[in-house]
């Protein structure tokens, strides 16, 4: 296919799988998507947007939409997603993940496999769940980490969101380690430090993969080096 075709055919929208880089954030990736389509093939203006924001420290599965596509950026964010979750119990941060330092420190002598499974359970179905004080949630127009670095604001509104299925892939104290399949608006930062708090403990996140959006997995989406390559091909 030529290069006016393929012009066209992501101005008309095109639907794109990415495994987001670790540290980068998900606007970065956007931005690299539209210079690398600017770039490589001649195009002053397009549109594109990205559907269910990651964090920098987690990677994985980021669905990108160009030019008319963008319309259906809301239908992917409803979409149900799965994660691999790392977490380290006996210790917390403010950010519940490594963008902060620990802050405190517990005794996990008594933590058990058994222990960790039954709490897991606990969290399946439709929960109340506090946001993160350090994530981009929006509140009245800012972003809820730049007022909690300000002190502004000490605690976020809980919201109701649903988790379909946790699974337990490894206990390996001070590490375990799960994949959890939920709906829109879920923290796994809180679901971590949730799982801590259930269990007369603490814990954060240490890493973390979405691997699903509905039926689109990571095993199948583009590297942006990949992707740079297949474009400088046209």
């Amino acid at each position: 296919m030529g290069l006016l075709e393929e012009q066209e055919l992501f101005k008309a929208g095109k639907v794109l799988s990415f495994d987001k880089p670790l540290n980068w954030t998900s606007f970065n990736l956007v931005n690299k998507v539209r210079v690398l389509l600017k770039f490589n093939l001649n195009i002053k203006k397009i549109k594109v947007g990205h559907a269910g924001t990651l964090d920098p420290l987690a990677t994985g599965l980021l669905i990108i939409c160009t030019g008319k596509a963008t319309k259906q950026i809301v239908q992917f964010q409803e979409m149900k997603k799965e994660y691999i979750a790392t977490i380290v119990l006996g210790k917390t941060t403010p950010s519940y993940d490594l963008e902060t330092e620990v802050d405190r420190v517990f005794d996990i002598s008594g933590i058990d496999e058994d222990m960790v499974k039954g709490v897991l359970t606990q969290f399946v179905g439709d929960i109340d769940q506090i946001p993160p004080l350090f994530s981009a949630k929006n509140i009245k127009g800012q972003r809820a980490y730049n007022l909690a670095r300000k002190g502004v604001v000490k605690e976020l509104a809980p919201n109701k969101v649903t988790i379909d299925e946790i699974e337990l892939l490894e206990f390996n104290l001070p590490e375990i380690m799960i994949k959890v399949r939920c709906g829109k608006g879920t923290y796994i930062r809180s679901l971590a430090r949730d799982i801590g708090e259930k269990l007369g403990n603490g814990a954060y996140l240490s890493k973390l993969i979405r691997t699903k959006i509905g039926d689109y997995e990571v095993d199948n989406a583009w590297k942006i080096e990949k992707f740079e390559d297949s474009l400088k091909m046209l």
